[in-house]
């Protein structure tokens, strides 16, 4: 069994900025392709943003040029660094991590909680 916890979201004016973090803990092997995923209120689940162990990240048009993701392998954990914070971030994020939990088992994905971000004035 894998857990994933979110933390740092929060209540933002807009133009703020916000740091999310998550953390991968259980029967770990190792942890492949992380990733940041939003959801509002009365719509689908959107992907913001993927690293993988080794390469450049992937970011949604959305959010390109103002989150940055990134790592730490030997924590198990994935960070969220958002900036000029608009109403429309306005969500539920959540972080996903491809895991394999044992040298013989294959890549599973698995989610956390979520935590939510508001941007008001």
């Amino acid at each position: 069994q894998v857990q994933l916890v979110e933390s740092g979201g929060g209540l933002v004016q807009p133009g703020g900025s916000l740091r999310l973090s998550c953390a991968a803990s259980g029967m770990i092997f190792r942890v492949y392709t992380m990733g940041w995923y939003r959801q509002a209120p009365g719509k689908q689940r959107e992907l913001l943003a993927t690293v993988p162990v080794v390469g450049s990240a992937n970011y949604a048009d959305s959010v390109k040029g103002r989150f940055t993701i990134s790592r730490d392998n030997a924590k198990n954990a994935v960070y969220l660094q958002m900036s000029s914070l608009k109403p429309e971030d306005t969500a539920v994020y959540y972080c996903n991590a491809e895991v394999v939990t044992t040298p013989a088992s294959t890549l599973n994905a698995y989610w956390g909680p979520g935590t939510q971000v508001t941007v008001s004035s």
